[in-house]
């Protein structure tokens, strides 16, 4: 038994974990219902006019929204607490822009995901105690046989400092984008797609969620990710979003999956009774107020700016840090950036890699499910003083998750982490001496 269960880690630690994400049916494995579409060229929600800007979107079990002249605050006081919203609507193709500031706190994780139901994903991650860099990432089809596609980039003080994060999406290239500076460019022929096939290309919901990577009971993998320890000594840690604009390439009633293949091109538009074939390239679309934002969440009819009621629902949301992966990974200095594996200290203390040639292929994280201590944790950045102004609940439903503590080591022992030689003999040995 000893021997199994030394060889099984082992084993664990040399490959990846199962992914986080869940969906609730999977259209590439069967027939599944259509997605709600946008229908309409741009929506847009200005979240420091209070809670009317929530009216499309869903929240998860336990998120309680605040607002006051900052936006909406997600809020992370204690332990367990993992506040999420989710738009009410997909997209297909656009250009989607959130105006935020991010959560301070050690192992704090504040996050924006693009995802579709056949685990298509776009990211930007926070981390509390990373000071200097946001974290962008993507999966395709929910496959995390490689994690070696996410990117830190510069940004200067994401938890003091509003910025505008911008995804430009088309069937042939990704951008992220920080403040109007394109940082980075993904193919759909990137060698990391594999031939575009986990290429992000279906159509997406965007979520929004602050969650607490630090806390007791997370894998000690997701922990090292997150900066380290939380301690609520300094609680509580707030992230703000004052806007959210989006751009829709594909108006429709609904998006149908045509086949199981997950391709762009079997997406059916359905709209006005009528069925289409999806424009994948233009990500520019002129639309009357299309940059304004409306606190009643409202979207705008293309070409005429006529504002119409965005759709709305009672969806099941899962807590975000369900839906979260990321891998542990350091931009160079200069212009151009790769993944590497420097130290989890110098990703969260700011500082950039020493060894600006070499380029990891792959990582691996320590699995387990056993609670970390509460020794050993970090410093945070601060604490949000600002007082509310008020208090509403987003609207939303019975979730699948009620935040960390649901996490469970199968579940959650998958998020990505750079391990050392050093460490990786440190977990073997300790597994021995059971």
């Amino acid at each position: 038994m000893r021997f199994s269960q030394t060889a099984a880690i082992l084993a664990a630690t040399a490959s990846f974990a199962t992914a986080q994400t869940s969906t609730d049916c999977d259209p590439t494995k069967k027939t599944c219902p259509a997605d709600t579409g946008l229908n309409a060229a741009a929506f847009a929600a200005d979240f420091t006019q209070g809670s009317s800007a929530n009216a499309s979107f869903s929240a998860a079990d336990y998120t309680f929204l605040e607002y006051n002249s900052l936006g909406a605050e997600f809020i992370i006081a204690k332990e367990g607490q993992a506040p999420t919203v989710q738009t009410d609507f997909y997209v297909f193709f656009g250009i989607i822009s959130v105006k935020m500031r991010a959560a301070p706190g050690t192992g704090i994780v504040s996050s924006i995901v693009l995802e579709s139901d056949d685990l298509d994903e776009i990211d930007w991650e926070f981390l509390g105690g990373n000071t200097a860099q946001v974290e962008t990432n993507f999966f395709g089809k929910g496959d995390t046989s490689s994690y070696d596609r996410a990117i830190y980039y510069p940004v200067s003080s994401p938890q003091d400092q509003f910025h505008t994060y911008t995804v430009d999406w088309t069937a042939e290239r990704i951008l992220w984008i920080v403040d109007g500076v394109t940082v980075r460019t993904l193919a759909y022929n990137d060698p990391l797609t594999k031939g575009g096939k986990l290429y992000p290309q279906t159509p997406m919901r965007l979520k929004l969620g602050n969650w607490c990577g630090g806390c007791k009971g997370i894998p000690e993998g997701t922990v090292e990710w997150a900066g380290g320890n939380t301690t609520f000594d300094n609680a509580p840690y707030t992230m703000y979003v004052e806007s959210v604009e989006i751009q829709n390439n594909n108006p429709a009633d609904s998006y149908e999956y045509g086949d199981l293949s997950g391709s762009w091109q079997s997406i059916k538009i359905k709209k006005d009774g009528s069925s289409s074939t999806p424009i994948g390239t233009n990500s520019t679309i002129s639309a009357t107020g299309s940059a304004i934002s409306t606190s009643t969440g409202g979207v705008y009819l293309q070409g005429n700016g006529t504002l119409v009621a965005a759709p709305t629902s009672s969806a099941s949301v899962a807590g975000i840090d369900q839906q979260s992966r990321a891998a542990v990974s350091v931009t160079q200095t200069g212009s151009s950036y790769s993944v590497n594996t420097a130290s989890v200290s110098a990703q969260n203390d700011g500082s950039t890699a020493t060894d600006s040639g070499s380029v990891a292929s792959a990582t691996t994280e320590v699995p387990g499910t056993s609670p970390t201590g509460d020794a050993g944790s970090g410093s945070d950045s601060g604490s949000d003083s600002s007082s509310s102004t008020g208090t509403a609940t987003a609207r939303g439903s019975a979730s699948t998750s009620s935040g960390p503590a649901a996490q469970t080591g199968t579940n959650a022992a998958s998020v990505n982490n750079v391990l050392t030689a050093g460490s990786l003999l440190s977990v073997a040995l300790g597994f021995l001496m059971l």
